[in-house]
């Protein structure tokens, strides 16, 4: 039995590839962390995302297995990132020349916590959304860094565990795709509807491509990226 956990944030990139996960994989475990992120809307939304994709595909229903979220608050105590705190704008940070909004760490204190947690449940594969190809400069997200800890996991555990990043290669626009050759237009409906990415937390207002300010970088790479897809599509 191929088993998998995905890192599940109830964001666009990682629904994506929680729905990826049903549809090579025969059972799906995930996990998500709470660590005072401003957008904490997201957890939220990764439990009715959950629901809804199983309501929304039978497969979905029998190969979910588990759900975790792990409580890591402490972190908010050890950083300074603007997605932390309860306000502070979204800029480039001039000396390290990485946005405000980067958070230490935070991808690879996930992939321990996920490692252990697969481990534990004989899943080999951990999928992740992280991805570079228009990423917002974090180091964490690189393919480089996902090999390097793919080997440090697999020695700390003599495991044979492997991380897979189905989005490292596609832009926001290709992601989009994604999901509609996963499961067509309804699917890429539930990914606007029921996904949650905006940096602020809002949620009031459902834009073509989500909901969420518009403004915050985070909302202009996904509304970018929807656009490319109607692109894509030809729909635009």
């Amino acid at each position: 039995m191929k088993k998998a956990l995905v890192v599940f944030s109830g964001g666009q990139d990682s629904s994506t590839c929680l729905y990826y996960a049903v549809k090579n994989y025969d059972a799906v475990y995930t996990i998500g962390f709470k660590y005072g992120q401003r957008h904490e809307i997201e957890l939220k939304c990764r439990q009715e995302f959950l629901e809804a994709l199983k309501s929304f595909d039978k497969e979905a229903k029998d190969k979910l297995i588990e759900d975790k979220v792990v409580d890591m608050m402490a972190l908010k105590t050890l950083t300074n990132s603007a997605l932390t705190k309860e306000s502070g704008e979204y800029v480039m940070d001039e000396k390290n020349s990485l946005p405000t909004s980067f958070v230490p760490g935070r991808n690879l204190i996930f992939l321990c916590y996920a490692a252990s947690y697969a481990y534990s449940v004989g899943a080999d594969t951990i999928i992740s959304g992280v991805g570079q190809a228009d990423y917002s400069g974090y180091p964490d997200c690189r393919e480089s860094t996902l090999k390097a800890m793919e080997t440090a996991i697999n020695l700390g555990m003599e495991s044979n565990i492997k991380l897979l990043s189905p989005l490292m290669h596609l832009t926001k626009g290709e992601t989009f795709k994604l999901a509609y050759d996963l499961g067509g237009d309804d699917f890429v409906r539930m990914i606007v509807e029921k996904t949650h990415t905006c940096y602020e937390g809002s949620h009031d207002v459902l834009h073509a491509w989500g909901y969420g300010c518009g403004e915050c970088p985070s909302c202009l790479l996904r509304k970018r990226g929807y656009e490319d897809y109607l692109k894509l599509r030809g729909k635009l």
